[in-house]
């Protein structure tokens, strides 16, 4: 139990240091809103990529077919429930203070992170490979979302140190992630396990239609932004090919 609980935390902390890279990357250079687009084009791809090739291939398996099916719908039902949830903090703490967007946006990319943990634990308690592939397709994702979060943190007037100190602790929402989606399924019914997986998988696609997408479509844009995002989708097919 302990090697598989070292390896959960292992491959969790991928995911962490990509945010982290891209965070730090957002301290050390001025960015423009298209290069800013391409990158959440390309992490769209990736994401989509990790849903369409690994995470719902994996859940169908299970039997009956359409529980995991449903657990996808759900999962997009859980972006709804979430992203209200944000916005209500958001509004009770400051409604009309421009400060208060940090708040949302530290919610929104942990709660993003946590959901990677929980397809990360839940991906190794069915086969630690999948757990790998999962974790490494999820870092070329997460680079540009740490970018983003630092940059708008930035643009909002926070200090330095705490711009750190919050890209630092985006680490704990993806190891408790993963260490709870690893201890609450392990022993767990297949179909149980499947189900989350697919519950992950809905989340993460509404993640992009709704947030990654529409957030790259803000300000200046490019045309290339559709090459970006088959492009992100294929370098996770090449790494799902060849490491899976």
């Amino acid at each position: 139990m302990l090697d598989g609980f070292l390896l959960v935390v292992a491959l969790a902390a991928l995911p962490a240091a990509g945010n982290f890279v891209g965070g730090l990357a957002a301290e050390l250079f001025d960015v423009s809103e298209r290069v800013l687009s391409l990158a959440l084009h390309l992490a769209a791809g990736i994401v989509l990529a990790v849903v369409g090739l690994e995470l719902m291939p994996e859940a169908l398996t299970g039997t009956p077919a359409w529980v995991p099916v449903a657990a996808f719908v759900v999962g997009s039902v859980a972006f709804i429930g979430l992203e209200q949830a944000i916005g209500y903090v958001k509004t009770r703490i400051s409604p009309d203070d421009e400060a208060s967007g940090p708040l949302a946006i530290f919610a929104g990319v942990s709660i993003d992170l946590f959901s990677d943990g929980v397809m990360i634990g839940t991906g190794t308690v069915l086969n630690p490979a999948l757990g790998l592939l999962l974790a490494i397709g999820q870092v070329p994702a997460d680079v540009p979302e740490g970018f983003a979060a630092v940059a708008t943190l930035r643009r909002a007037g926070v200090s330095r140190r705490q711009r750190i100190l919050m890209a630092l602790s985006f680490a704990i929402p993806v190891l408790a992630g993963a260490v709870i989606g690893y201890f609450a399924l392990r022993g767990a019914p297949d179909i149980v396990t499947l189900s989350v997986l697919a519950l992950t998988g809905g989340a993460l696609t509404s993640v992009v239609v709704e947030e990654m997408i529409t957030e790259a479509h803000k300000g200046d844009t490019s045309r290339l932004g559709p090459v970006f995002l088959t492009a992100g989708f294929a370098l996770f097919a090449l790494i799902s090919v060849y490491l899976g």
